[in-house]
């Protein structure tokens, strides 16, 4: 028998079991639950002929048609479940649509009969996405650290989730580094809706162990995702743990991570920040891209991007949450994190 589950339970049993998203696949690309698979019950053109019948003519003439597009395919969905769990000694599946309503029942019914334990989802994605917004609303307890370009921030936060602390890695869920050379070799990033339910997926993960979490200090915007503004009031306003990293070592690291991508690309990227940079910085920057001398291209952009950060840091609330400055000697480094934490011990037992 198919059983109804909430979003709190959902969230529980995903830990264990697949979520099978059967709205149609320019639904699923657009956004979905993290972890979903798709299992469309209509492709794109299909689901287009089902509403506009609905719209025009009736239910009854929608689900007639909507049967005709499923019988063809019940062996076949049958079939990738099955593979699916083939690994897996609990039959078990969680079904789900855009509202809970037909889509979800029919391949319900049909993964039921056949013999899969099966649950939907009482009001499907629309469900989940109202939950992911109030996630945003929320105030977490989060620890920002800060640190000029080149600090090897992202790598500290790794080896920081090494000693067991809690992380969200944002760059990681925006496929974005965050600067003008911040997509050069990502995958293409995530709609805005998917990015903001990858991130409210994280903060209820991390947040289950009651300890706070380490992000790392970001523009609002990641390339062409954007925190939600409620979530960039939240971070604005926590304690900033600054590691101050020297300029050659930030220069040397970005040289380092930089320095082989195309040359074609980073001109670029220059050439994207050109009105901030100013026309003789840009010049001087292409000047040196072009006679292939990488590290003093980046010295420029550097000093570009430290100026930049330091507007930001300055420009925090009033009054403004703790900032902790810790001098480091090494970008991206286990022994950064190591004094990382350090001064947080430092600080708890003063």
């Amino acid at each position: 028998m198919v059983e109804k589950i909430n979003i709190s339970r959902l969230l529980e049993m995903m830990q264990e079991f697949p979520v099978l998203d059967v709205r149609s696949p320019g639904e699923f690309e657009h956004a979905h639950i993290p972890g979903a698979y798709s299992l469309p019950l209509f492709d794109n053109e299909e689901r287009k002929v089902v509403g506009t019948a609905y719209k025009q003519e009736s239910r009854e003439k929608a689900i007639k048609i909507g049967v005709d597009y499923f019988g063809l395919k019940m062996r076949k969905m049958i079939e990738q479940v099955e593979a699916m769990l083939k690994d897996q000694s609990q039959k078990t599946i969680i079904v789900h649509c855009w509202r809970g309503g037909m889509r979800s029942a029919g391949v319900a019914w049909l993964l039921d009969l056949y013999g899969f334990k099966v649950y939907t989802v009482v009001g499907g994605y629309k469900a989940f996405r109202k939950w992911a917004i109030n996630q945003h609303l929320q105030d977490h307890p989060l620890r920002v650290l800060g640190g000029y370009t080149g600090s090897g921030k992202t790598e500290v936060l790794q080896f920081l989730h090494q000693s067991e602390e809690s992380i969200i890695d944002l760059e990681h869920l925006a496929h974005h580094k965050g600067s003008a050379f911040g997509a050069l070799g990502q995958p293409p990033q995530p709609s805005q809706e998917m990015f903001e339910n990858l991130f409210a997926y994280e903060l209820w993960k991390k947040a289950r162990n009651g300890k706070e979490i380490w992000i790392e200090d970001e523009s609002q915007r990641i390339g062409h995702v954007n925190i939600t503004k409620e979530m960039w009031v939240t971070i604005r306003n926590k304690p900033v743990y600054f590691i101050d990293v020297p300029f050659e070592e930030r220069l040397t690291y970005i040289v380092k991570h930089y320095g082989k991508l195309n040359r074609g690309d980073l001109a670029a990227a220059v050439i994207r920040i050109q009105k901030r940079l100013g026309g003789l910085e840009t010049k001087t920057a292409l000047n040196f891209l072009a006679e292939d001398n990488i590290k003093e291209c980046f010295r420029v952009l550097l000093h570009y991007y430290d100026k930049q950060y330091s507007k930001s840091l300055a420009n925090r609330p009033n009054p403004a949450p703790p900032l902790t400055t810790i001098t480091c000697q090494q970008s991206g480094s286990n022994q950064t994190a190591q004094e990382v934490l350090h001064h947080l011990k430092t600080q708890q037992h003063a």
